[in-house]
């Protein structure tokens, strides 16, 4: 299960960092592209959501990595779970249902990563 985890969680973990750093350090004119929404999300919003991703990423490495406080590998899981549930939620306010299947399989890997880390670290 141990392996499984890391897998997953490092999978997470990049795709986050990128999507987390992309809401941090680029303008919305450079995010409109890539994320419509931002047009209806303040940008001092956009870029909590972003450190928050940045933050859960660390949260599913680092702890295990280190052995210290390994339950924050879950919180962190649990919170990017959340965070898809909040873009789902975005999503169909716009009217954009087609655009949800990134959103579920976010959703449905950060669960996945939470039990891991669960039976993983007790």
């Amino acid at each position: 299960m141990e392996l499984a985890y890391w897998i997953v969680a490092a999978l997470l973990a990049l795709f986050y960092l990128y999507a987390g750093g992309k809401k941090v350090t680029q303008s919305q004119e450079q995010l409109r592209p890539m994320m419509g929404w931002v047009d209806r999300v303040p940008m001092p919003l956009v870029r909590t959501i972003g450190a928050l991703e940045i933050l859960g990423a660390a949260g599913l490495i680092l702890p295990p990595l280190t052995g210290i406080a390994t339950w924050l590998a879950v919180a962190a899981a649990t919170g990017l779970a959340l965070i898809q549930v909040g873009g789902i939620a975005v999503h169909l306010s716009r009217g954009e249902a087609r655009l949800i299947g990134l959103n579920i399989t976010l959703l449905v890997t950060a669960a996945a990563t939470a039990y891991l880390a669960t039976t993983t670290w007790r």
